[in-house]
């Protein structure tokens, strides 16, 4: 199982991992530039102990035929060396590489005088080995002239490079202790950043966790870090859906007990007076089957509700035309309508709406149902479905009696209308949930005409899948 990332080590990774590839760069090409500037100033050095030794060279002959003379003691090189660690070592030799004194077995140099030596002499300057060890060297073209003759000396000075290592180490130890102190701080300084700036969470989650069970008030923004605000408002979003489906819970065990019990109650007295001999057997079953039918269209008008907040909170609705939807339930509906002698009149257009196609089936059904319901035998029922720029519309007349203007505020919630309209009142209750799941609106309106009700008007709107899209 993995362990959780933390957030302060993510943060740590992420700052000294690249600070640390810097700081490691950094050292290369400053070990390199100070062992440069080293080499600088310590050819110096070198190019003063090449002039020292021609200054005490003869010469006998002129040019080709001139023999070159050295008096030169090691330890006048002493004066140039910088420590007893470093050695210096010289040879003199003439243009051919003849040895006039020194080291003879300090390589002759082959090389080339640079078209613009570093210093006002014929100087040039390289590395090489001697007796196993690296040497930086330095070669002058000396110019010799006496009383005697005149010609060319080759002066070569090499030495150790023990002296520039060291002082290069140091400056590099140096640069790294101070890049270790910064990397010190930068760790330091993000522990304590990344503490203070986690703090606010910590004080959330303390919070959250003193909370009593069931308490899924808001959790206050003001004085929170700007960072956080979202957060805080994706949670208060999420516990404000949990507390709605909580109280659709709450309410849905509360309704069912309080609306079953009745039926249930009823059916018991029913068996009770059969069982007895009350009531003749056909008539004990005729009313036990009432009943019992009264009750399983209560339960599944409450699944029905309850079905509708699941739906909601699915989220997984696709593009379905109400149309469809409607002209099937009417077409299984028919028998009723047939039963009662309706006229039936439907107009249907094709309106793609975003919703499940149960939610659809569900709104046709129960509008369609307590339209036939309350139309009188022999009397009239349209249907329509409309589509145009400002979304769809269902619209459900009938030729009953109407509403009565105290019912129209409390017509849509539950259980409210049942004995007014005959039904459950579950019907225009789940048709308001379905609707407002859909992001639409349901109204209901008597059509009056001359003065008199001549029946009532459901109209459903819904947005357009185009338009919400």
């Amino acid at each position: 199982m993995n362990r959780p990332r933390s957030l302060r080590g993510y943060l740590l990774a992420g700052i000294l991992l690249p600070v640390g590839i810097v700081v490691a760069v950094n050292a290369v090409t400053l070990y390199r530039k100070t062992f440069e500037a080293v080499n600088t100033a310590y050819d110096r050095t070198l190019l003063a102990s090449a002039k020292s030794i021609g200054e005490d060279l003869d010469v006998v002959g002129y040019d080709d035929d001139a023999v070159l003379r050295a008096t030169v003691p090691y330890a006048a090189l002493e004066a140039f060396e910088a420590d007893l660690q470093t050695r210096m070592y010289y040879r003199v030799s003439d243009l051919r590489g003849r040895l006039v004194s020194g080291f003879d077995d300090l390589p002759f140099w082959h090389g080339t005088i640079p078209a613009q030596p570093p210093y006002a002499a014929l100087v040039d300057f390289y590395d090489t080995s001697f007796r196993g060890m690296p040497v930086r060297a330095a070669v002058l073209l000396q110019p010799v002239a006496s009383s005697r003759g005149r010609g060319m000396a080759v002066v070569q000075v090499a030495e150790t490079l023990e002296l520039r290592r060291r002082l290069t180490r140091r400056v590099l130890i140096d640069f790294l202790w101070q890049q270790a102190a910064l990397v010190a701080v930068i760790g330091l300084v993000v522990v304590v950043v990344v503490q203070g700036a986690t703090r606010p969470v910590r004080r959330l989650s303390a919070e959250l966790q003193a909370r009593p069970e069931g308490d899924l008030t808001p959790l206050p923004t003001q004085g929170a870090p700007r960072e956080l605000a979202p957060l805080l408002d994706a949670t208060n979003e999420v516990m404000a859906r949990l507390a709605h489906l909580l109280d659709n819970q709450k309410r849905f065990v509360r309704d069912t007990s309080h609306q079953l019990r009745t039926p249930l109650a009823v059916l018991k007295a029913q068996v009770q007076s059969a069982l007895r001999g009350d009531v003749e057997p056909r008539q004990a079953l005729g009313e036990i089957s009432e009943t019992v039918d009264r009750a399983t269209v209560l339960a599944n008008q409450m699944l029905s509700l309850a079905k509708v907040e699941q739906l909601r909170q699915q989220a997984q609705a696709q593009v379905t035309d109400l149309s469809q939807a409607v002209r099937e339930m009417a077409l299984e509906l028919a028998p009723l309508v047939a039963d009662r002698d309706i006229e039936f009149d439907i107009e249907t257009r094709p309106a793609p709406v975003l919703a499940h196609e149960w939610m659809l089936r569900e709104l046709a059904r129960n509008l369609l149902h307590n339209a036939i319901k309350h139309t009188p035998a022999g009397g009239t029922l349209s249907v329509r479905v409309l589509a145009d720029r400002h979304g769809a519309a269902l619209v459900v007349s009938d030729s009953g009696p109407g509403i009565a203007p105290d019912l129209q505020a409390r017509l849509f919630q539950p259980f409210s209308a049942g004995d007014v309209r005959g039904g459950s009142g579950l019907g225009l209750a789940i048709c308001q949930e379905i609707v407002r799941a859909l992001g639409g609106t349901i109204e209901l309106e008597n059509a009056v005409e001359h003065g008199r009700v001549k029946g009532l008007v459901a109209t459903v709107r819904l947005p357009l899948a185009d338009n919400r899209a």
